[in-house]
């Protein structure tokens, strides 16, 4: 059973990953007497529910339902949750089982953060951009009209579980756009995770279990490392942020409607690359077999109508912003990145030009 520590101050937990883990919950959750909200959505319910349930073991809990899609990623939401939570009895001693994809892990996580001023969580990610990235490390949020995951906090689980069977539900999108999550964590931090992307495509895409299981355990070991070395990412963790910069201006121009997140990741990741090819980063055959690996994994949703002027606009939002100063995650060649900030505007929008293109 692959298990990836993350070692953290505040909370250390145990991320497990292991086919067949979804289906002995009950074991690992904490055995205190304590109510148990299951926080999800009824999508992930009608493929997943029974396989959940069965995995409780006969133990309580009690439903708490969020809408489904990133436009209802909002306070309002979270606000009619946690009144449901205290007219079912919740309290200081509950817990929350985060049961879905990541925007359930993010904001049930920020439910568990905010609820009686902060009860534990566990996570039981169903989505590969869940399982690889949105589960690990403690991010929690909602987003504002203006920018995404503009409201949240760290609040780190007492543990993550992970189960590669329930991406055989999973629509063939979904988990493309999960995969770009995880070849984001190769591309800056292994070089072999990265390799193997390149020579593995055919395997990974038709969803081979040895090849999804070792990308998901080689990006979870690499998130599980860099959390810890960081935990409120003051500095090594923002190369985490590879592609999430105009990645995030992306999705909140289209009004968090006509892509994933990690579509739009890939989209940043493209734009991100152009601009370290731009500004000498990175040298122009690893930006070339960047760029390659990421749009072998694609498509992505066509982006007519959108405007290169007004992505650069909503940089200045973003939370990586500082005084002003937007800070870009830049490949400095494979499995290597950086974080820089004073970029030219004319660089940051022709590269915004090229990802568009």
């Amino acid at each position: 059973m692959p298990s990836f520590r993350v070692e953290t101050p505040h909370n250390p937990y145990s991320v497990v990953v292991q086919r067949g883990v979804g289906g002995r919950l009950a074991e690992n959750l904490p055995r205190a007497e304590r109510k148990v909200f299951v926080v999800s959505t009824k999508d992930v319910w009608a493929c997943q529910g029974g396989y959940f349930t069965e995995g409780m073991a006969g133990a309580a809990f009690e439903h708490i339902w969020l809408p489904s899609g990133e436009d209802h990623k909002r306070l309002e939401f979270i606000e009619s949750a946690a009144e449901q939570m205290v007219r079912l009895g919740g309290d200081r001693s509950s817990l929350i089982v985060a049961f879905g994809g990541g925007i359930v892990t993010d904001m049930a996580g920020f439910l568990a953060a905010v609820f009686m001023r902060g009860i534990p969580v566990v996570h039981v990610p169903t989505t590969l951009l869940a399982q690889v990235d949105a589960a690990i490390g403690g991010k929690t949020g909602v987003n504002l009209t203006v920018g995404k995951n503009l409201i949240g906090s760290f609040h780190q689980p007492l543990g993550v579980y992970i189960d590669p069977a329930f991406l055989g539900t999973l629509p063939e999108r979904e988990y493309r756009a999960g995969l770009f999550e995880a070849l984001k964590a190769g591309a800056i931090r292994s070089a072999e995770l990265f390799h193997f992307f390149v020579e593995n495509r055919e395997a990974i895409l038709a969803r081979e279990a040895g090849a999804v299981d070792r990308v998901i355990a080689e990006a979870v070991r690499i998130k599980a490392e860099v959390v810890s070395l960081d935990e409120l990412e003051s500095d090594l963790r923002r190369i985490l942020n590879f592609g999430h910069t105009f990645g995030h201006a992306l999705e909140a121009e289209t009004d968090y409607a006509r892509l994933l997140h990690g579509e739009a990741v890939s989209f940043g990741m493209r734009a991100a690359t152009r601009l370290a090819e731009i500004t000498g980063c990175i040298s122009g055959a690893d930006a070339a077999l960047m760029l390659g690996t990421i749009e072998a994994y694609g498509p992505i949703p066509a982006l007519d109508g959108v405007s290169a002027e007004n992505l650069l606009a909503r940089l200045a939002h973003d939370k990586k912003t500082v005084r002003g100063n937007v800070h870009f995650v830049l490949p400095c060649g494979i499995g290597e990145a950086r974080v820089v900030s004073g970029l030219e505007p004319a660089a940051v929008l022709e590269a915004i030009r090229f990802a568009l293109a």
